[in-house]
C-alpha cells in the first residue's frame, strides 16, 4: 500500500495517520495474542531418569548426557498456612473474635481445604478406641496465642490436634483435605514439624478409597531421641493389603524386597530430628511409580506394581490415635503434649503444602475421554498452551534440598501473572488467575492507546 499525502485533498493525512493506527493496533492485538501468562504451560518437574515414565507430559526427553526426566503438571493448589495464620491474628487482634474465625467467615473460606468432621468406631478404625474427627481441632495459630508459645519459639501456621481425652469411646482427632477430587498425577509437598509426643500418627497422603492410597505416615511412639532414630512409613494401599487386613507388620526396610517382605511398604529413617523443626515432605505420584522425599532427598521409589494408583484423589493432612499398640500407640499423654507448649494435646504443625498436578475433569479433555487417553489432546490446555517453547511460558519447579531450602518461600501464586488456567477457589487464594502476562498487558495497553488516537483523529 502506497500513500502519497501531496496529492489527497485537506483531512486525508488525519485519515490516513487514522488509518495507520488502526493498521498498527491490529498488528499489536496480533502480537498480544500468544502472550497469555508465564508459566501458561504448566510447572515443570526434574526427576532421575533411573525410570522411564510412560504416558505422561514430557517438554523434553532425557539423554546419556543430562540424566533427568522432565514432567509437565497443568495444575497447582499452593496455601501457606503461615500467612493465613498471621493474617487471622491481625483480624483477630482487631476484631477479638475466635481464632479460628475472621470478619470474612471461616479461615479456610478462599482456601483450597475443608476441614473434616466424622466419626469411626472402634472396628473401622481397626484400635482400642474409635476416632472422632471434630473441625476445632484443626486451626491456625501464631505467637500470640496462648497454642503456639512452644517454649518461646515463634511460629505460625495450622496445627492439627489429637486430644488426650476419650468422648463416648473416641479419641478427638484431625483431618484436613483439599476442596478438589480431580488430582490425578503430580508432585506435592508439605512443610510440616511432627509431635515428639508418644501415641499419635501423623500422616501426608493421597487418596481416593482404602484400595488406592500413597502414605507417609509418622508414627510418634516409635521416635527415639537416644539413638536418633525416627522411621517414616512409606505405603501404597492396595486390594492386596485390604486382603491382609491391612497389617504393614513386614515392611521392605531400604527399599530392599524379597519374597517375605512388603515391596508397596517402606520403612525410611529420616536424617534428622522431625520434631525439631518444619522439613519438607514430598510425594511424587506417576503413572506407573510413586516416588517420596525427606527436604528433597529421596527416601525410597515404588515402581511396577499394580498398588500404584489408576484414579484421581485427593490430599489429606491428618493426625489421630486409637489406642492401637502395633500402629498409633495412645492415646497421648496430655502432660506430655504441655511440657511440650501443646495445651491441648499434641500438635502437627503446618507451614504450607504446595501441589502441581494433572487435573482428571472432563472440561479438560476433548470428548471427556480419560486423561491417559486424551493427554495430547486437551482442547482447553491447548488454548492455553500457544507455543510450550516461549518464553517462560513453562515454569521449573524450585526444589527443597539439604544444602539450599529457599524454595520453601516460593510460592507462584506470589506472582500474578504465574497461574493462568489453573482452577481457582471462590473468591481466590492470593493467586491471580487472570491470564495475564506482564507483557500481555502492556501490549494490550498500548493497542488501546492506538484505538483512542485513530478515533480522535478521524472526528476532527
Amino acid at each position: 500500500m502506497t500513500f502519497r499525502l501531496s496529492h489527497h485533498q485537506p483531512g486525508s493525512y488525519r485519515c490516513q495517520s487514522a488509518t495507520l493506527l488502526v493498521l498498527l493496533s491490529w498488528c499489536i492485538l496480533q502480537l498480544a495474542q500468544p502472550v497469555l501468562a508465564d508459566c501458561e504451560c504448566g510447572y515443570l518437574l526434574r526427576l532421575p531418569s533411573a525410570d522411564p515414565v510412560s504416558n505422561a507430559r514430557s517438554v523434553s526427553s532425557s539423554s546419556s548426557n543430562d540424566q533427568t526426566t522432565t514432567l509437565l503438571f497443568t495444575d497447582l493448589i499452593e496455601t501457606d498456612f503461615s500467612r493465613l495464620a498471621a493474617h487471622s491474628a491481625d483480624t483477630n487482634n482487631n476484631n477479638n473474635n475466635n481464632a479460628n474465625y475472621h470478619s470474612q467467615g471461616r479461615w479456610w473460606d478462599n482456601t483450597d481445604w475443608i476441614p473434616q468432621a466424622f466419626n469411626l468406631t472402634r472396628e473401622r478404625a481397626r484400635g482400642q478406641y474409635g476416632e472422632m474427627f471434630a473441625v476445632d481441632n484443626v486451626r491456625l495459630f501464631s505467637d500470640d496465642q496462648s497454642s503456639a508459645t512452644k517454649k518461646g519459639v515463634t511460629e505460625e501456621g495450622l496445627e492439627l490436634v489429637v486430644r488426650s481425652d476419650i468422648v463416648d469411646g473416641m479419641v478427638p482427632v484431625a483431618e484436613l483435605d483439599t476442596a478438589r477430587l480431580d488430582v490425578r498425577w503430580g508432585t506435592f509437598r508439605a512443610g510440616m514439624k511432627l509431635s515428639s509426643v508418644p501415641g499419635t500418627c501423623a500422616a501426608f497422603f493421597w487418596y481416593f478409597n482404602d484400595t488406592q492410597e500413597i502414605d507417609m505416615e509418622f508414627l510418634t511412639k516409635d521416635f527415639h531421641r537416644s539413638n536418633n532414630s525416627y522411621p517414616v512409613n512409606l505405603v501404597l494401599q492396595s486390594r492386596e493389603s485390604a486382603l491382609a487386613g491391612f497389617d504393614a507388620a513386614h515392611p521392605a526396610p531400604n527399599n530392599n524386597t524379597n519374597n517375605n517382605e512388603n515391596p508397596n511398604f517402606v520403612l525410611a529413617y529420616l536424617p534428622f530430628d522431625p520434631t525439631a523443626g518444619f522439613h519438607e515432605y514430598r510425594i511424587d505420584y506417576l503413572p506407573d511409580r510413586v516416588l517420596f522425599f525427606a527436604d528433597g532427598q529421596q527416601l525410597a521409589s515404588m515402581a511396577g506394581s499394580a498398588a500404584v494408583p489408576t484414579t484421581p484423589g485427593h490430599l489429606i493432612l491428618q493426625h489421630w490415635s486409637n489406642g492401637n499398640p502395633l500402629w498409633s500407640g495412645g492415646p497421648p499423654s496430655l502432660a506430655a503434649a504441655k511440657a511440650q507448649g501443646d495445651p491441648d494435646g499434641p500438635a502437627l504443625e503446618v507451614r504450607y503444602v504446595k501441589a502441581y498436578f494433572n487435573s482428571s475433569t472432563i472440561i479438560r479433555n476433548d470428548d471427556g475421554g480419560e486423561p491417559q487417553q486424551k493427554w495430547e489432546g486437551e482442547a482447553e490446555y491447548n488454548s492455553r498452551c500457544r507455543d510450550p517453547k516461549a518464553l517462560n511460558a513453562v515454569c521449573e519447579i524450585p526444589e527443597v534440598t539439604p544444602q539450599d531450602t529457599s524454595a520453601v518461600s516460593w510460592f507462584f501464586g506470589d506472582h500474578t501473572n504465574m497461574t493462568h488456567g489453573t482452577v481457582q477457589p471462590p473468591g481466590g487464594s492470593g493467586n491471580n488467575g487472570d491470564g495475564e502476562s506482564d507483557a500481555s498487558r502492556v501490549i494490550m495497553g498500548m493497542a488501546w492507546v492506538a484505538v483512542l488516537l485513530s478515533g480522535w483523529l478521524m472526528v476532527l
